[in-house]
This record gives C-alpha cells, structure tokens and sequence, in this order.
C-alpha cells in the first residue's frame, strides 16, 4: 500500500478511534479546538479527504472514492469498531461508509446534512476562487479582497483563506485541488444510494439555522438510519460546530458515551 495513497491526518490522544471528517473546502485543522477536546476521551483522527487539505490531489473525486480511501486509512492504522463523525460533504461520506462497512463502525456523528440529493449552490465560491490570479493577488488581504466581489460573507471567505498558503517563497497557492473540484462539483451533491442501511446508533445534528436538514427529510433519515436521533444546535447555521461549539461538544460527547 504505498504511503502516497494514505489520507493525511493529525493523531492526538488515546483511547477508542474517533475519525473526524471535514466538508467541502475545508480541511483537518478546522477541527483542531475540538478535536482537543474529543482528545482527552478517544483517540482522535483528524482527516484531510483527498484534493483538501494536505492530502493528496486526484482527478477523480466522488463519494465512492472518498469512502474508498477512508477504508483505506483505517485498514493501514488498523483501527476498528471506530466512531465518526462527518460535516456536510464529510457526513455524506461518512455515511456512504457506514452503510457500506456497517461492521467497522460504531456510532455515527452525520453533521448538517442528510440522505437526500443537493443541488450544485457552490456557483459564487467556485466563481470567486476561480477568479484568483495569485501572481496579482499575492498577499492573503488581496485574495480576501477578490474573493469579496463574488462572497460577501465574511465568515465563508475566512473559511476560504484558512486555505491559502506560501507554496513557495512569494508564491501563494490553495491547498485544494480546484481544478478537481470545479470538474466533479456536481458530485457533491449526489444522494445516499436507496438500498443504503446502517443500523447501529446515528446522530444528527442540525444547525437551528441552517436549511440543510428540514423535517421533511426525517423519513429518508429514518429509512437508511433506523436507530437515529436528530438534535438541534441552538444559534448555529451550517457551521455549528464552528459557531456553537459548547453545545456541539456536549451533546456529541454525551451521544458517544
């Protein structure tokens, strides 16, 4: 198994596995804080999914290849019996994984999405980061100040920036694979397969403001995760746990134990 095919991740603690899975655009490192937290308990695996993070890029990028590669992971650190937890794109893996390796995993942590099929609404980010010449922009406050043309969210564009980097001196680059993501967009969107079933304990969290998960998604919810509970995190958008952390951790912490 070559190690170029490993998923990269930060390891910290001890105890029973804990696989933290980021969403799309985003990376391990925007688990850190509470991935800390989650240390004291479990052995936390911080993960960057291929194209993110400091993983590797591929042109191929779809659910069924992000569940690959988890399986992969877990086989080289020869974990078991692990819990996960996934955010948005890393919940629609994570549960892609958990009704395919139902045997490997014990609880699962879906985070503001659910089953169903998302239309592509990444339009204006993927405009804006195309939009990037980094021999112009070549400080992080002019990317900040392109990317503001097409997202006028500040929170979306700090998210954004925590992908920025020095590739080499005076030379600025994101960490993810764009081009590989602009192509396989509509991917991201794609629904749970319908024969899909995990039947151990899952929990799902909604941002009390956020439109991922409506009520009328309960009964697909239901159909593949017969053993579920949907919770509502107070004051949070699709970020909860981000913008709620407190709340996040205890109520995770408690479904876990």
């Amino acid at each position: 198994m070559s190690e170029k095919s490993i998923l990269n991740s930060t390891i910290k603690g001890d105890g029973k596995p804990l696989l933290i899975l980021h969403g799309y655009f985003g990376m391990s490192d925007n688990w850190k804080t509470l991935g800390n937290q989650f240390s004291e308990n479990y052995q936390v695996h911080l993960i960057d999914q291929r194209n993110h993070g400091r993983s590797f890029h591929a042109s191929e990028f779809n659910y069924e290849v992000l569940v690959e590669d988890l399986k992969r992971y877990i086989d080289y650190h020869q974990l078991e019996d692990v819990y996960i937890i996934g955010h948005s794109m890393g919940g629609k893996t994570a549960m892609l994984f958990a009704v395919t390796y139902s045997e490997l995993v014990n609880k699962l942590v879906v985070v503001d999405i659910s089953p169903k099929e998302y239309q592509p609404h990444h339009n204006a980010i993927l405009a804006g980061l195309n939009s990037i010449d980094f021999s112009i922009s070549n400080t992080r406050k002019l990317v900040d100040i392109q990317l503001s043309e097409f997202i006028s969210e500040v929170g979306i564009r700090q998210f954004l920036l925590k992908n920025v980097y020095w590739k080499e001196k005076g030379v600025l680059d994101f960490r993810f694979n764009l081009e590989s993501l602009m192509i396989n967009n509509f991917q991201v969107g794609k629904p749970l397969p319908v024969d899909g079933v995990y039947r151990s304990e899952t929990l799902f969290l909604k941002g009390q403001n956020s439109d991922y998960i409506m009520p009328s998604d309960e009964m697909m919810i239901n159909v593949h995760f017969p053993v579920n509970r949907i919770v509502e995190v107070s004051n949070s958008g699709h970020w909860l746990h981000a913008e709620n952390p407190k709340e996040f951790y205890g109520v995770v912490s408690g479904f876990l134990a």
